[in-house]
């Protein structure tokens, strides 16, 4: 079967055949399968190593990848560098010293690729030397050192791929275009592309996971330029741009499963507003598009930032992408989330510049540092305010049992904030001269975040101009479902108390099935447009972003709330008891903001008029909401029009951040019975894409679930 599974025989072509056969040997696995025959190098015997410091150790183990990865050039590549070592597609530092253990890598962010385009890599070094003699003889020397270590090594890798090149006449243009950048400023298109490419390569080669952000707003001018000038034609900038998404794929194994082999973080963002509020849109956006569309490559989970003001030429340009399917494309509301950042707190300059942390949740590219801390808010309704099913409870009414939870959820919430408070060793108010602890070391990725070299402080020790912890808050749609069931049933209609309700939920309904199916039908959930359980919904956000917001300035922290699941409701199901709604014990229940499986009855519309009842600016690190559309509802020019009203609508209503798939679920069930055909099969997971038959049996099956309900 062709390295496209769905739709392939409608995708059209552009590109050249060397190009296409390029992206069917890296998509079918080609040079994921060559990175895990070398897992790991490893420094030479050092004198002393034990004694040397943690990070006196990781630069010898960055010197070791810079001079020993092993170089690879593609037949016909245009765009060189790969990350060519296997440890560092399990997001560990891929070099080891004998026995011991692999370091944890970095990801969760998009870095500073801005700086790199404009200035040029030995700008930094710049700033580092800069650094390094203002800090000499402080406790950050030894940082600043390693930093412009790092820089060397990296040069060294460079230095190697250079000299790989000049052995090989064929790749005479790829020797050239590689000389000066990434160092130097590029000065074409080609060398951008080259550029970006090659610096997001080396970072990752040293196991790290980052973003790329927002591609088309850092090549867009050199494109233009180019053009003007009549450097380039917009095929030739096709061609080249389709070898840095094919160079994207070079981890696809197969090997790996649970969450898919596809989850690195890669993300990318297509359009919106810059900081002077310009659209972004150009034709490296929709040379993406073909792309993605030509290709169906899903290793670059692409967001595009859409507007009020959006061209209808992009609009429609996406649609027609995402009717393929793959949930290569999710769309953000920037007229929501501007606000919501500077309502937070940031520059309106700062906040048009937005990205994504290689997931989806929204942070500043290339000056944050950002990690989310989950929960399952249903266990803490279940486990916490109705006591485990066990305790005699006395609420008077639905307002009683509701600021109950809130108070649990305050808790967790509190509880988040003092196990962060251990990275530092001061906290609380006024003072707010935090000092974090020390922590593995991250040079390579500090080098590339904003603030780290002026601070001298890596990225993991305060160094980004802004560092954000974000409680996220799971199992949103089956709380409220939950809250909204004992309301109906034990307040509102009184059929029966609420400690009678909790003694059937202990014994998992059994002997009341007929109660169950009332629950279960009568009442009318989350994600079908109605009120009463939606103002619950929004009621339950909203409160929540209050409580998170009340740790802002106790310690080094802003603490952001944001709504995920990101699949943990296969992790959260057998912990979960019998629900008030009907669902019983052990049940996989909804995705982010999504609602509970089988209970959205009135299509798409109503779920996202559920979802954008609340106030969503108010969680300002993201809401994610899924939504899975059948392609016999897309079809013909109504079928794109459809999909155009429904991204509108999204905008016109409040939404955060939406993640359309396409989803035939007969299609998923052949892939799992034959999964030899279908090795390139992609489907959107959360925040990122996997390969249908990389994912075990129990995300295959929960995916086909979500795609048939």
């Amino acid at each position: 079967m062709d390295f496209y599974t769905q739709n392939s025989q409608n995708r059209p072509v552009r590109l050249c055949e060397k190009t296409r056969r390029f992206a069917f040997d890296s998509l079918n696995r080609k040079y994921g399968l060559d990175t895990l025959e070398t897992m790991t190098v490893s420094p030479d015997d050092i004198e002393n190593y034990q004694e040397l410091s943690p990070v006196e150790k990781y630069d010898l183990k960055i010197k070791a990848i810079a001079e020993k990865a092993p170089i690879r050039i593609c037949e016909n590549e245009m765009i060189s560098g790969a990350a060519t070592l296997g440890l560092a597609i399990r997001h560990l530092v891929p070099a080891t010293y004998k026995d011991e253990s692999p370091s944890s890598s970095v990801s969760h962010l998009t870095v500073d690729f801005e700086t790199v385009l404009k200035k040029g890599v030995n700008s930094i070094k710049n700033d580092a030397l800069l650094s390094y003699e203002r800090h000499k003889g402080t406790e950050k020397e030894e940082f600043l050192k390693s930093c412009l270590n790092c820089l060397d090594y990296f040069k060294i890798w460079h230095g190697r791929y250079l000299e790989a090149l000049k052995e090989l006449p064929q790749y005479k243009d790829n020797y050239n275009n590689l000389l000066r950048v990434p160092f130097e400023a590029p000065t074409s298109f080609f060398e951008a592309v080259q550029s970006l490419w090659f610096t997001f390569s080396f970072i990752r080669l040293c196991g790290n996971w980052p973003g790329i952000g927002r591609i088309d707003y850092l090549l867009g001018d050199f494109l233009k330029k180019d053009l003007e000038k009549g450097i380039i034609t917009l095929d030739q900038a096709r061609e080249i741009l389709a070898h840095f998404f094919i160079k994207g794929c070079e981890w696809i194994n197969g090997k790996f499963i649970g969450s898919g082999d596809a989850q690195h973080y890669q993300n990318i963002v297509l359009a919106g507003i810059d900081e002077e509020g310009r659209e972004v849109t150009n034709e490296v956006t929709y040379l993406v598009l073909d792309i993605l569309e030509e290709l169906g490559i899903s290793d670059f989970p692409t967001t595009v930032r859409l507007n009020k003001n959006t061209p209808q030429k992009l609009l429609r340009r996406v649609c027609e992408v995402m009717r393929f399917g793959g949930g290569i494309l999710a769309v953000y509301n920037e007229d929501l989330i501007i606000p919501a950042l500077v309502k937070a707190g940031y520059d309106e300059k700062e906040a048009r510049k937005f990205a994504n942390d290689g997931c989806w949740e929204v942070q500043i590219p290339g000056k944050t540092f950002f990690i989310y801390s989950p929960f399952d808010s249903l266990q803490i309704l279940q486990q916490k305010t109705l006591g485990g099913y066990s305790a005699v409870l006395s609420f008077s009414d639905f307002e009683e049992l509701y600021q109950s939870f809130v108070s649990d959820l305050q808790k967790k919430v509190e509880a988040i904030f003092l196990d962060k408070c251990k990275s530092f060793q001061n906290y609380g108010v006024p003072s707010k001269d935090w000092k974090w602890n020390r922590r593995s070391p991250c040079t390579v990725v500090s080098l590339f975040e904003q603030g780290c070299i002026e601070k001298g402080l890596s990225y993991h020790e305060g160094g980004p101009v802004y560092n954000v912890n974000s409680p996220h808050i799971g199992g949103l749609a089956d709380t409220v479902n939950s809250l909204y069931a004992i309301k109906k049933l034990c307040f509102d209609e009184k059929k029966l108390g609420i400690n009678e309700l909790l003694e059937i939920l202990k014994n998992n309904w059994e002997g009341y099935e007929d109660l169950r199916q009332y629950v279960k039908n009568r009442y009318v959930y989350y994600g079908n447009d109605n009120d009463e359980v939606d103002m619950i919904a929004a009621r339950l956000l909203s409160d929540f972003a209050d409580v998170c917001n009340s740790f802002n300035g106790k310690c080094g922290y802003d603490f952001f709330g944001g709504v995920s699941t990101f699949g943990r409701q296969l992790e959260w199901a057998p912990k979960r008891l019998a629900c008030p709604n009907g669902k019983k014990k052990g049940e996989v229940l909804a995705a982010n903001c999504s609602p509970t499986p089988n209970t959205d009855k009135e299509g798409a519309t109503a779920i996202i008029r559920s979802y954008c009842k609340a106030d969503l600016s108010k969680l300002t690190t993201g809401a994610a909401l899924d939504l899975k559309l059948l392609p016999s509802n897309l079809e013909g020019e109504g079928g794109l029009e459809a999909l155009a009203a429904l991204l509108k609508s999204f905008v016109d209503l409040g939404g955060f951040f939406m993640q359309p798939d396409v989803l035939d679920a007969s299609l998923l069930r052949k892939a799992q019975e034959d999964p030899d055909n279908y090795k390139t099969l992609s489907v959107r997971v959360s925040g990122w894409n996997a390969r249908f038959v990389t994912l075990d049996k129990q995300w295959q099956d929960m995916v086909i679930d979500q795609a048939e309900h």
